[in-house]
């Protein structure tokens, strides 16, 4: 054989040992990518329930009642309740008492509010009122389990909506302090506001306690009900949940035809 043809196949023979190689190294390379995203994946899904772990721990006294609280809380939407404006000029008088009164379509709703424990909640609930904000919407949500509300305030009806902007958190202490289980009973009456669960993230969503309800001392109490009002929200909560659950929309639909703020 001649010398040329020697160094033909010897080189023909060293390229296919290079192309091999690199191909060996291209699988090595692949099967890398993939266990790094099978990783990623799998600390994704690890982190998603750990997320989800934390979200679902609420106040109660039983697993069961915490992991329903939990899934139930009184809040909006956080990504229609981050503020994007500023909260009204304060116009009302701090000192004084001042009753939001509700037409709904199943009587007439009324509450009161101490300016001087909730100022911020009270100027705004009485500059939304005044310009019709509350008018021709519905109370979007009842929750019969775990614990017993009546949530209102959204335009939208979704549980999204919200004024644009945030007010602070007020008058936290006002229910005592939390107990080992870390909640505080807001008594049958109370009128509070509905939060994403971050600090001074309340717009305009409030909730109407229908029954007392163990809750975290982070909802700004705000508001009480008096008797015959307290009587109108039990028969929405007796007549219970679209559906059988135990929460949604409540089955005798409320909806709010004017709402006015006026000071006492």
């Amino acid at each position: 054989m001649s010398s040329s043809e020697q160094r033909r196949r010897q080189n023909a023979r060293l390229k296919y040992e290079r192309q091999q190689k690199r191909r060996e190294e291209a699988r090595r390379r692949t099967r890398r990518i993939t266990v790094i995203v099978a990783s990623a994946v799998a600390v994704t899904a690890v982190v998603g329930v750990s997320a989800f772990v934390v979200a679902d721990r609420f106040g109660d006294d039983e697993d069961k009642k915490k992991d329903t609280a939990a899934s139930q809380s009184p809040e909006p939407t956080p990504e229609e309740s981050e503020s994007k404006a500023p909260e009204p000029p304060m116009t009302i008088d701090k000192k004084a008492s001042y009753t939001m009164s509700l037409a709904t379509s199943q009587g007439d709703i009324a509450f009161s509010m101490d300016a001087a424990k909730t100022p911020h909640t009270t100027n705004s609930f009485k500059a939304l009122a005044d310009k019709g904000y509350f008018d021709e919407t519905k109370c979007h949500r009842l929750t019969t389990q775990g614990i017993f509300v009546l949530q209102c305030g959204d335009p939208k009806g979704d549980g999204t909506g919200g004024p644009g902007y945030n007010i602070p958190d007020e008058n936290l202490t006002a229910l005592g302090e939390a107990g080992a289980d870390g909640t505080v009973t807001f008594p049958a009456g109370t009128v509070a506001m509905a939060n994403t669960g971050q600090p001074g993230s309340g717009g305009s969503q409030f909730f109407l306690v229908y029954k007392d309800t163990k809750l975290p001392p982070t909802y700004t109490p705000f508001g009480t009900l008096d008797k015959e009002s307290l009587k109108a929200v039990e028969k929405v909560g007796a007549a219970g949940v679209e559906g059988g659950m135990g929460d949604g929309a409540p089955k005798k639909a409320v909806e709010i035809e004017k709402a006015t703020v006026k000071k006492d």
